[in-house]
């Protein structure tokens, strides 16, 4: 939603897949379809394709799953790609790893009907509303969806929550002498040109929660994000705000030595940047404290329907979710698996410290926002 690499990059053409054609009478390929027939792309549960293992067997006759926009160092997305393949035996092709929300959802709709498309999706919360709306994903009950809870997943299953954390603030403490610990702060004149975010926020979910998270600290609220416009007016204004997107390659240039990004990024590069000599500060800041998670969804087109209704079950699973959570995010399956006692606590334990419930903004509020920041970001930020 994009780690250590931002999902900000534009989608490049670029997988030349193994066809799996319709047949010319349009019914389903043998590899898509049960033993009893019954069709992977319109199953909208496991038991109603038959089964697990029935689905399992049909995945594996796919043998392929196109992903796109998940690199491997966001949120331990390394892990569960691989942990994924060795379990099944199931390729999965990740095509641009940093591309963002909207990217996604422009593959789903310019490769309608190829073997390229995008199987499944991970996309920032306002983006899978708005895909869903579109018409554009299938409809697909894992089996752990009603431990889901209610707020985090479309009634009709066309997308649920799946990870998720709390917007942050990183800062190289051996660059920045007094790292900061509220929005309030990064308005410091010793902040000159070193505040970024990860993406552009009308693209990117990280960043889309940044300036949301901007808009509370300074007098805003979930229908007024507009604060947050006008926070990062007053940044660029004062120099402050930088334009680069923060990755792990620009913070160790020191290109961009304070970044807003989810914390469970920010806490990933603390770990990783600690063998490489920076001393990297998260903070959840009090002024602005917003959480938001990034949400699953299937292509209703996925080229390889079985394999992609198989990962929703494996991310879904307590080991994808644990598997999340070794990558500091929070599962959204987090508090049931507490209470069923499948939850990695030593992970739970190391997550970065925050007090209060999250709240979260509805689907109108996030399509207002959306508007906004469509109409008004590049003119706050280049003026």
């Amino acid at each position: 939603m994009p780690a250590s690499l931002p999902k900000a990059a534009a989608v490049a053409a670029g997988l030349a897949l193994t066809a799996l054609a319709l047949s010319a009478c349009g019914s389903a390929p043998a590899s898509q379809t049960s033993a009893d027939g019954k069709n992977a792309a319109t199953a909208t549960s496991a038991e109603d394709f038959g089964g697990m293992d029935a689905l399992v067997a049909a995945a594996k006759k796919e043998g392929t799953l196109n992903a796109i926009a998940l690199p491997r160092d966001w949120a331990n997305y390394g892990e569960l790609i691989d942990g994924f393949t060795k379990k099944y035996g199931i390729k999965i092709n990740d095509e641009t790893p940093d591309a963002a929300s909207q990217d996604e959802i422009n593959a789903v709709t310019s490769r309608k009907g190829q073997d390229r498309a995008p199987d499944v999706l991970d996309l920032g919360s306002s983006f899978a509303l708005s895909g869903a709306q579109q018409g554009l994903f299938a409809s697909y009950k894992v089996a752990s969806f009603d431990d889901i809870p209610a707020a985090q997943k479309d009634a009709q299953a066309r997308w649920y929550n799946d990870y998720g954390g709390y917007v942050s603030i990183g800062c190289d403490a051996k660059r920045v002498k007094a790292c900061p610990t509220s929005f309030a702060d990064l308005l410091k004149p010793e902040y000159k040109s070193q505040v970024a975010m990860n993406g552009n926020p009308t693209k990117s979910g990280s960043a889309f929660g940044g300036v949301y998270a901007a808009a509370l600290a300074n007098g805003g609220s979930f229908d007024n994000i507009q604060a947050g416009l006008d926070f990062f007016a007053k940044l660029k204004k004062n120099g402050n705000y930088t334009p680069v997107e923060s990755t792990p390659a620009t913070v160790e240039k020191g290109e961009t030595p304070i970044s807003i990004d989810w914390d469970y990024l920010n806490a990933g590069y603390a770990k990783e940047f600690a063998s490489k000599g920076l001393d990297w500060k998260v903070v959840i800041p009090e002024d602005g404290k917003y959480a938001q998670f990034y949400s699953q969804a299937i292509n209703k087109d996925a080229p390889h329907p079985a394999a992609a209704r198989l990962w929703q079950e494996y991310l879904y699973s307590a080991e994808g979710q644990n598997l999340w959570l070794k990558g500091f995010a929070r599962p959204v399956l987090m508090p049931a698996m507490e209470t069923a006692g499948t939850l990695d606590k030593a992970a739970a334990a190391a997550l970065p410290p925050v007090t209060g419930t999250p709240s979260f903004p509805t689907e109108d509020q996030q399509a207002k926002a959306k508007d906004v920041l469509a109409q008004g970001w590049a003119k706050a930020v280049t003026s």
